[in-house]
């Protein structure tokens, strides 16, 4: 059988170590059940369990080796018995999941400070939603799997009524010149000098990824990534972006750092999970020590992936906009799912992880999405402390993407964009705006941490359609 070729050697080269563990492995890959496993699945599934033996530990084949790659009580860094004390804003429409994770995370030794703002929800490690400030330390699940994603907003200076008279322009426009998922990108994709970086060379995980790095400049990920036209309303005077109150078309995007971010994310956490064992509970929010190599290796890579993302923005603004014939008179991106170095109200320097939270400095520019029939809002930041100059990156989910799509039919989600006068090109149940929170109700909430200079309201909506959603343009 092709199992019997795999020796104590082939596990050792992925990590195994001498001990129990690698003649357990081999005993137990001669169960009738594994006799048929070809050598290189037999290995990619040992390299699961010593990666993730937590995940293991209630399969009763696999039980006793998982157990041998679960760090020891004594190995274990100790949470602190109290948490820390932090603000929850919007409280009474946070889900349990996420303040049971935000809890966790404010007993790392590590930790200085943290809040949770309203749109926050479950997530792996830190919950979306959170922002958590920790001493000389980057944890990778704090930032999360996309990297650096952003929102990204150019004004033209069009009549809203330009929209309607150009419909059918505007959406061939977005689906000619926007790619989304795993499988689409352009034949000839824009090169760009982050491709050119020396981390692209220097760091084993990001050198791996390059050659997908270019092959998906300028698209959109998946899930609730999109591109959209819609109308800009500035309802402030003194809105520094220096347009007059009134009514212009926008196109409003909102993607990350793709293939390139997920592959850092998930190197990175398991670097640190090898290197911070954490109780159970805790495990996700591993950390780097910034004096340390593999701390260092990941805050470049991170950069790296931020800089990326913002680099496919740039590219997809630049081909609707030499589409559309215009060039923007204001522009706005900010980011979320980053690190940034900071000092706290109380002067100490801190790495501070905002996992689907917005940078609201004072005078920050910003924008906060809401859903694809909902406003999103043009705001500026307020720099409140308490927060830890802090806002929402959206308005949040309420519903898991399963539950979405259990609770929410075809015909509701069509009715309610004819209703409110949305097309939807691509999209899925999953992103339904039932599935999310009321933007109105989260802002209400945040109003101490950013000041609303407009609004941007979608009308023609482009989406992943690997989710099961639905386009006139046949396979969309």
């Amino acid at each position: 059988m092709a199992t019997n070729k795999l020796r104590g050697n082939d596990l050792r080269k992925i990590g195994y170590p001498e001990g129990p563990a690698i003649g357990m492995a081999l005993d137990i890959l001669e169960d009738r059940q594994l006799k048929n496993l070809d050598k290189g699945s037999a290995l990619a599934l040992l390299q699961k369990i010593k990666e993730d033996p937590y995940a293991y530990l209630r399969d009763s084949l696999w039980r006793e080796l998982a157990k041998q790659f679960v760090p020891s009580p004594s190995r274990d860094v100790r949470l602190n018995p109290e948490i820390k004390d932090y603000r929850r804003y919007g409280e009474a429409f946070i889900e349990d999941g996420a303040r049971k994770q935000m809890d966790t995370a404010m007993k790392l030794p590590v930790t200085l400070d943290g809040a949770l703002m309203p749109d926050a929800h479950q997530g792996y490690g830190l919950p979306i939603g959170g922002v958590l400030a920790v001493d000389n330390a980057v944890i990778p699940y704090g930032v999360g799997m996309d990297i650096g994603c952003r929102m990204a907003l150019s004004v033209f200076d069009l009549p809203p009524h330009y929209l309607e008279q150009h419909h059918q322009e505007l959406k061939k426009m977005l689906h000619n010149n926007t790619r989304f998922g795993g499988k689409e990108v352009f034949k000839n994709p824009t090169d760009d000098p982050v491709l050119e970086r020396p981390e692209f060379r220097e760091i084993g995980i990001v050198r791996s990824k390059r050659e997908a790095a270019i092959n998906q400049m300028g698209s959109s990920g998946s899930g609730n990534h999109f591109v959209e036209w819609g109308l800009v309303d500035i309802t402030a005077e003194n809105n520094d972006l220096d347009l007059p109150i009134g009514q212009y078309l926008g196109l409003l995007s909102h993607s990350g750092s793709r293939g390139l971010g997920a592959a850092i994310a998930q190197h990175y956490t398991k670097v640190a999970m090898s290197k911070c064992p954490l109780p159970p509970e805790a495990r996700y929010l591993a950390w780097l020590g910034l004096d340390t190599q593999e701390g260092q290796e990941y805050w470049r890579a991170m950069n790296l992936a931020g800089d990326y993302a913002s680099a496919c923005h740039r590219d997809i603004h630049r081909r609707l906009s030499n589409a559309l014939g215009e060039k923007a008179v204001a522009k706005v991106e900010n980011h979320h799912n980053f690190a940034w170095k900071e000092t706290l109200a109380d002067g100490r320097e801190a790495i501070v992880h905002r996992k689907g939270a917005t940078p609201a400095g004072k005078g920050v520019l910003g924008i906060i999405p809401g859903s694809m029939t909902a406003p999103g809002f043009i705001v500026r930041g307020r720099g409140e402390r308490d927060s830890i100059q802090s806002a929402s990156h959206g308005a949040g989910r309420r519903m898991s993407r399963t539950q979405a799509k259990q609770s929410v039919t075809e015909g509701e989600l069509r009715r309610l964009l004819r209703d409110q006068g949305v097309e939807l090109i691509g999209g899925g149940l999953d992103e339904a705006p039932m599935a999310y929170k009321d933007i109105h109700q989260v802002m209400a909430h945040q109003q101490d941490l950013v000041d609303v200079l407009g609004s941007f309201q979608p009308r023609i909506v482009r989406m992943d359609a690997g989710g099961g959603g639905y386009s006139k343009y046949g396979g969309e």
